[in-house]
């Protein structure tokens, strides 16, 4: 098999076309693979299929070096927030098909052996914030123009409401209601096909989503709750990317960023936010929308991190 492209001037990394990476796909799997078990064969490909995709949005940029497979690592932990076990999995599919280029000769030497995967956790105790961090956080929100106005009704709806991100792009106008039991939203979680759950909302939340509402014009039932309002993308739903970009900035400029905080983490927190509050837990159950008491119960069992010290955490995930 020859490729089209070449290896990079300088000799470290090689650059592949997509018609190219695809072709030493097939034949990783189907010839280099050919002595594993289908199961084997089977998570490889589901893994590097999401490398595939990562691939493609790089733009050629990707040559197979240290720090692009870093870059990757990165991709999976902060923007696909996938668990440790997952990513560890992911990186050994794309370590192993590495070494397969390297077999072949189109690699000097094996770039993902020096990135290591995540270590399987042994507490959650890095993936919620703590009061102070809370603290830091709202004071690195502003509220002087719609865009600030839109973010800082995002965290709050993540952090009092226990939204995830995608319950968040998906939502419409229409799907904020005043009920007798109080203002709700309508919400279509992560595997589900149609808005079946209602998430009570607060009144300090309510207020926030609101506050941002009132500065668009022409507004619909219809109309995704929270938009776009860049020059290019103006009025276009929210993607849950931008959602955890600008999160994730709004998380580093707090300094509240660590090894374990992702914007999920807001989710989480709301729970111990809730629990500390000595909401019961059945309600606690419903406002997660866990399937199971014993899902509710490990947050019950982690009251304590909301008041830990921020420095302590941060120590735990060294």
């Amino acid at each position: 098999m020859s490729d089209a492209t070449r290896s990079s001037s300088n000799g470290a990394g090689l650059e592949l076309s997509l018609r190219n990476l695809r072709d030493h796909l097939k034949e990783f799997l189907t010839d280099y693979l050919k002595d594993k078990s289908k199961e084997t064969v089977g998570t490889y490909r589901r893994s590097l299929n999401t490398f595939e995709k990562w691939f493609i949005t790089t733009q050629g940029k990707f040559r197979f070096t240290e720090d692009d497979i870093r870059n990757y690592k990165t991709y999976l932990m902060e923007e696909r927030e996938l668990s440790q076990v997952s990513v560890s999995t992911y990186l050994t599919a794309l370590r192993r098909f590495c070494q397969y280029l390297t077999d072949i000769g189109k690699l000097e030497e094996n770039p993902a052996k020096a990135v290591k995967g995540n270590r399987r956790p042994d507490s959650h105790s890095r993936e919620v914030l703590t009061e102070a961090d809370i603290e830091a956080l709202k004071e690195a929100l502003d509220e002087e123009s719609q865009i600030d106005k839109r973010d800082v009704a995002i965290v709050y709806l993540m952090l009092y409401a226990g939204l995830s991100e995608i319950e968040i792009v998906r939502a419409d106008v229409e799907d904020l209601e005043h009920t007798l039991m109080g203002p709700v939203l309508r919400v279509q979680g992560k595997g589900r096909t149609v808005k079946d759950q209602q998430v009570p909302l607060d009144a300090p939340v309510v207020g926030k989503v609101e506050q941002y509402l009132d500065t668009r014009s022409g507004l619909h039932p219809d109309s995704p709750l929270f938009v776009s309002h860049g020059h290019r993308s103006e009025g276009k739903r929210l993607n849950t990317r931008s959602v955890r970009s600008r999160i994730n900035g709004y998380l580093k400029a707090s300094g509240v960023k660590r090894r374990g905080v992702t914007p999920h983490s807001l989710t989480h927190t709301a729970a111990l936010i809730w629990l500390n509050n000595d909401m019961p837990l059945e309600e606690v159950k419903q406002r997660m929308r866990h399937g199971t008491l014993d899902t509710t119960m490990i947050y019950y069992k982690k009251q304590g991190l909301l008041k830990r010290d921020p420095e302590e955490l941060a120590s735990e995930s060294e």
